[in-house]
This record gives C-alpha cells, structure tokens and sequence, in this order.
C-alpha cells in the first residue's frame, strides 16, 4: 500500500475538536464513537490515537502531531500513516504547524477528528487550532471528554466534594504564577494539581510555602485511568520521601505527568476504602490468551473488566477440510431430509457450516424440521446469531460427555429418522460418535474445518512468555497447551497457569507445567471466574500479611516450576 498524502481543496470540510478523556478507552463518549466512526482523517499525538483509533473505520488517514520515534523525520514534524486495521504505512511530512495541519485536512470535503487527550476546553492549543478554523470559514464542532483533572482521582478512589461540600481549586503547576499557589495555598479546600512526576514535590512545597500544613494529605496518581495505574498515598511533607522509598524517583521517566490531590479527601484510610479500581482482582496482570482472535474477544472483555491486560495469541489456525465434497453433501442432506438431528461441538463448526449455507444461497430456514443440539455457551450464541435456537443444550458439563448425559435414545416410533450430522474439526475425538452410536443413532462425523498449528508469536512475545513476562496464561483446551509450547516455548515458573479442565491439566502437566487454576466447569467464562477469585485471594493474603500487592511477574524467580500431582 503506497502512503496517502493530504491534497487541498476548494471545498471546505468539517473539523470535530474530540476529547479523549484520561486514557481509559471505555470513557469515550457515545457522540466521540459516532464521530471518530464518520472522520475521514484522525489528526492526534501517538498516545491519543492508541486511546481512538479501534473507534475509526478502515482506511482512514492518521495525522500524527507529534512525530514517531521510529521515523526518520526531522524532531517536531507531524507524519502521515493510513491505517487499514492491519498495518500502517508512514508517508511524507503533512506540516509543521498543528492548526495548518487541520485546515489541510479538511479541505476538499474532509470529516476531520482533531482528538486530544482530556477535554479540548482545557487545551490551549486546540483554541488557537479553532480560532484557525473560525477565520477560514471551516465548520466545526466540539465534542467534550472527560478532564484528566477529575477522570484520574475518580480511578484512584478520591472524591473531590463530600458533604460539606468542599471547595475545589484546580492548579496546572506547569503554568502556575507564585499569585496562584499563594490564593490555592489559603483555601482549606481540595487541591488538584496537574504536575509531572519529578515535579510533584516542587509542588507540594509551593502549597506548604503558601500556607497548607505539612501534615495534608497529598495522593500522587500516574498514568491514571489505565491498567497501568499507581497511586502513592503520602502528606505534603512526606511526598517526596514516599516516592523515593518506592523506587519512582529519580527516574528516567520523570516527565511523565501526573495528578496529585491535596486534602482531606485524600486520607489513607478512606482511599483503602473508595479504591476501586486498582482492587480489581487483576489490575494490571498481562494474561495471555492463546486462542483464536475470533474466539478471544469476549474472553478478553471479562479479563478487561477484571482489570487485567489480556494479550492474544493465536495457537490454531482454522483451515477449510482439504476436501470439501463431503461437507457438500452432508449440508444437502440437510435440507432434503436426511438427519433428524444436528450437532455443534463448537463455534467454528457453526461457522463452517453457515458459511456453506451462503455458498449455496441458504439461510437459517433450512434447519426447519430438525433437532439442533450445541455443546457451550459460546456454540449456542453463535447459533442464535445465525437465526438457530438450540434445541439441545448439555444441562450439566459442557462437553461431549456431558451432551451424552442428555441426549436421547434412538426411539423407531417416535423418530422418523435415525441419523446425525456431526461437523466437527479433524482432531476432535471419538467420544460423541461412539456414545451417539451405543444410543442407536446413525453418525455422519464429517469434517467441517481442519486445526492446524499457527505461526510463532513475535519474538518480543516469545521472550516474555519464557521469561516471565507474562502474569498468567489461559489454557482453553489440551491443544493451546501443545501448539503454545510448539510455537513460543514452555511459560516461566511464575507465570500463573490456569486451565479450563481435568484433560488440559493433565496436558500442563506432562509439559511440566504446574497448575493453578482449573474451572469449576470447562467454560471459558468460568475459566476467567477462577483466575479472577485467584487474583483475589492472592491480593488479600498480602494485604493481611501487610505486604505490598505485587503481580506474579513481579516476583523473583524461586524454585523452578515443578509439575504438580495434584489438580
């Protein structure tokens, strides 16, 4: 794909001034998302455009505003990409002035979303890029986002007001003039200070030098909002030692930015109560989950809500049966009245089969007449989202054993026909087909798709999984356990292993892997349940040790892992 460059126009186009909010993705808002969907061209700092971009549409033009690290452009000039949802393409210098920037991109009819992160109201450099676009008659709008001032202490468990109703002063120590400090520091109120973080203690002590007490309570917060979130609680005496017995200062990174809370509100005690963010059972845990993409998403949504960092890898890649024919005629005996019932062990056969249905210019009403049956929560989805209500569903476990336990026995009288279409992978095992077969049904176990082993993960990838980089991983069947050791190698001892059922386990196992988790049931949502109660567990036993909550990758390496005789 060769770059896209930005060519003016006479016509002019439309430019949404959008505020990103403090980091967190979900804190868009609905008319952001609606807005980012419809923008022609996206114009934003790198850290902006990774909270937007999953919001736009394919083949949409990025404006970078500030330059990328891994470009050989000159320091301070804005690149061009196209992104196509796979890849981006790094074309010509656009322009070196963010506002002229703007004004390029619209001409000639464009949608242009101008992101920032916060809210642009409190940007000045976006009034100066508004101003441009009000002298050359370019329309615009203004979508506001949630401030950093007051989206990062609600992460970190601080409520600005209580019942007294607490005044609020707001101080960005950047541009602060020693009046400023002085008026904040003779207000008894909160306090809320935009600062960096090798800059908080000048803080603190401008406030102190204004006239606020050593002893008040000062929280420092970086990168809030996100899973990468820490909050240091101290007074504003003590904050500049509390950093330091952290290990947080000096540090290289002590640009990055920050907000401190000064008050009352910010009370040790009462946070350990308001905390709900970095309580999440796995805040800050990067799990890995080796499944298909399509089959990760939801997985990985409820490892999100948890407050973990999941990280896909796909293991398996799934491949049409190298020959299609007898899939061919199991779908037409399908609709001539061959089976009397059909069963989906999984989605991807719900997959396979439908996108033979479209093949053939089928849709749900072939299945009128006949008994449909799926093992798991995610098969019976898939099912209803093609138009198809299960008829069957195991009660009990959700395996072909347990779809056994309640299938019923051949019955002449009652059933006009005595056999089952079974689309299935090429791996799967004989279970179903024996057990269909000792209740008196005929099985047609056909091929609908083929398993293989997917390529190797990026070496950054393999390296964090051998070398503990990873918190824990996710073992949904014994052949994620096998291709994930195959592809990226065995994980490191302090990685948590987690596993969906007694069959994976013992896969661990005979890799030397020691489990320690395993579902109550083979459910993947299950599976994520158990690891989120064992996050819980561990955080609670060091909190009552009155040690400090770390994650497993955290730890020092002991003993190297050892299988377990045990699951």
């Amino acid at each position: 794909m060769s770059p896209t460059t930005l060519t003016a126009g006479s016509e002019h186009g439309h430019v949404t001034f959008l505020g990103a909010g403090p980091g967190d993705p979900g804190l868009l808002t609905l008319r952001a998302v609606e807005a980012l969907a419809n923008a022609d061209v996206l114009v934003a700092e790198h850290e902006v455009l990774d909270v937007v971009r999953t919001h736009a549409r394919e083949g949409v033009a990025v404006v970078h505003t500030d330059p990328d690290p891994s470009s050989d452009a000159a320091p301070g000039t804005p690149q061009l990409t196209v992104v196509d949802g796979t890849s981006a393409t790094t074309g010509a210098p656009a322009a070196r002035d963010a506002a002229h920037l703007v004004m390029e991109a619209a001409r000639g009819g464009r949608r242009v979303v101008r992101a920032v992160s916060g809210d642009p109201g409190l940007d000045t450099d976006t009034a100066s890029e508004m101003l441009a676009c009000a002298a050359a008659g370019v329309p615009f709008e203004v979508v506001p986002g949630i401030a950093a001032a007051v989206g990062v202490p609600a992460y970190a468990g601080i409520p600005l007001r209580d019942g007294e109703n607490t005044d609020v002063r707001f101080v960005d120590a950047r541009t602060a003039t020693d009046r400023c400090w002085t008026e904040v520091g003779a207000s008894d109120g909160t306090v809320v200070v935009s600062t960096t973080l090798d800059s908080v203690a000048a803080a603190a002590g401008e406030l102190v030098s204004a006239g606020r007490k050593p002893d008040t309570p000062m929280t420092v917060t970086v990168a809030g909002t996100t899973t990468r979130q820490r909050t240091w609680t101290a007074t504003l005496g003590t904050i500049a030692q509390t950093l330091k017995q952290a290990k947080v200062l000096p540090s290289p990174e002590g640009h990055r930015p920050v907000i401190a809370v000064v008050g009352e509100c910010g009370d040790a005690a009462r946070r350990d109560q308001l905390s709900w963010f970095e309580s999440k059972p796995l805040f800050g845990w990067k799990v890995l989950v080796p499944r298909t993409k399509e089959q990760a998403a939801s997985l990985s949504d409820q490892l999100r809500s948890y407050g973990a960092v999941p990280h896909e890898v796909p293991t398996i890649a799934v491949e049409p049966p190298r020959t299609p024919q007898q899939m061919e005629r199991a779908v037409k005996g399908l609709v001539t009245g061959r089976y009397e019932w059909i069963a989906f062990t999984s989605v991807n056969a719900v997959k396979a089969v439908r996108e033979k249905f479209e093949e053939y210019g089928l849709d749900a009403r072939a299945f009128a007449g006949i008994k449909v049956a799926a093992v798991g929560e995610q098969t019976a989805k898939a099912l209803i989202a093609f138009g198809v209500k299960p008829d069957l569903v195991p009660s009990g476990e959700q395996s072909a054993a347990g779809l056994l336990e309640d299938w019923p026995p051949y019955d002449p009288v009652f059933d006009p026909i005595d056999r089952v279409f079974l689309p299935r992978a090429d791996i799967a095992t004989e279970t179903l087909v024996a057990g269909l077969i000792e209740l008196g049904w005929e099985v047609d176990d056909v091929t609908a798709y083929r398993t293989v082993r997917a390529s190797p993960p990026p070496a950054e990838t393999r390296e964090a999984i051998k070398g503990g980089g990873f918190d824990a991983v996710l073992f949904t069947s014994s052949s994620t356990v096998r291709n994930l050791v195959g592809i990226a190698g065995k994980p490191h001892n302090v990685t948590v292993i987690a596993c969906i059922g007694p069959a994976t386990a013992k896969t661990a196992e005979e890799h030397g892997l020691r489990v320690d988790v395993m579902a109550p049931e083979p459910s993947v949502h299950k599976l994520a349940e158990a690891l989120a109660d064992f996050g819980a567990r561990r955080r609670a036993a060091a909190l009552e040790a009155g040690e400090p909550v770390t994650r497993p990758s955290e730890r020092r390496a002991g003993a190297r892992r050892r299988r377990s005789t045990t699951t």
